[in-house]
């Protein structure tokens, strides 16, 4: 499949709306793309690993208000931190994979993008007990130069991905995708599942979460799930990350600014502002929101 080829076929929303899509991008504070040159993979085991910590704040928000999310796991994180694959499942949330250990998809060859979605796929499953049907690209690296990433994802037995974001960033974007879920394979129910935006001005802008509703007055993102919602008539799909919870982490000296900001702008606000979106607005998992399961990762092609 490629750029020529991609005729998405697009579904339509959930016949009730009864709650938006929450997600969460579980790794550690020193695997995301904004510090890629600070911290080696070749060290990544000598470091502090906060994540657990910081997953287990998250847990705790939505156990406080009834939410439930899918959680987007590097099976690097999975295999270190099994208690918390368990609790994550026991505690009805949906797991799901973020791949191995937060390789851009667009980096990868197709053999090593297979090995990656597959490997993770396993550990993911054995740490947790759970089946996954899900996975989500580091860095929403899905885009229209690799759109054969989706017949692999169907092939190793997802039933959806959730790793296309329908703008244009310095990082990522796919500015040409549908806004809303579509089948990108044609005769296959394999789903892909964008990143919510808001359409303004013939343009599509990214609201859908991280630095975003850290950076934004919370206002902003409140009015961008109401829009979503009444206006377009679908499920918002929101994400995060652990670290995102987590002031303290540490702070390398020599970011760039612009990287700086990204990556640390109003942490200490944000528990605060997830909490208050929690209140908002009722949140559940990807698969329930969109009425996936298991039996659709072995559609075939007609």
């Amino acid at each position: 499949m490629d750029k020529m080829q991609f005729a998405p076929r697009l579904i339509d929303p959930p016949a009730s709306l009864t709650a938006n899509a929450m997600s969460i991008d579980v790794e550690e504070h020193f695997q995301v793309q904004a510090l890629s040159d600070q911290y080696a993979r070749e060290i990544w085991p000598q470091l502090e690993s906060r994540v657990a910590r910081n997953t287990e704040r998250a847990l705790q928000c939505f156990s406080d208000s009834g939410a439930r999310a899918t959680f987007f796991v590097l099976s690097w994180v999975a295999e270190r931190h099994k208690d918390l694959m368990r609790r994550i499942v026991a505690e009805g949330h949906e797991i799901a994979s973020h791949g191995v250990s937060h390789i851009r998809a667009d980096s990868q060859s197709r053999d090593q993008f297979r090995e990656d979605v597959r490997t993770s796929k396993k550990i993911i499953e054995d740490a947790s007990g759970a089946a996954v049907i899900g996975f989500r690209a580091a860095t929403f690296s899905i885009g229209a130069g690799n759109l054969w990433a989706f017949e692999i994802l169907a092939d190793e037995g997802y039933a959806y991905s959730s790793s296309v974001n329908p703008v244009q960033t310095d990082n990522y974007g796919m500015k040409e995708a549908p806004r809303f879920a579509f089948h990108p394979i044609d005769g296959h129910p394999f789903t892909e599942i964008p990143l919510s935006s808001l359409a303004i001005g013939g343009r599509n802008l990214p609201c859908a979460g991280g630095g975003y509703f850290r950076l934004w007055p919370y206002e902003l993102t409140r009015f961008a799930v109401r829009r979503v919602n009444h206006r377009d008539g679908w499920p918002f799909i929101f994400y995060f990350h652990p670290w995102e919870l987590d002031p303290d982490q540490p702070r390398p000296d020599t970011l760039t600014v612009k990287s700086r900001v990204r990556h640390y702008l109003n942490l200490e606000r944000m528990e605060q502002r997830l909490r208050r979106l929690l209140d908002d607005f009722a949140w559940d998992r990807i698969d329930r929101v969109f009425g996936i399961d298991e039996a659709q990762s072995s559609g075939s092609r007609t």
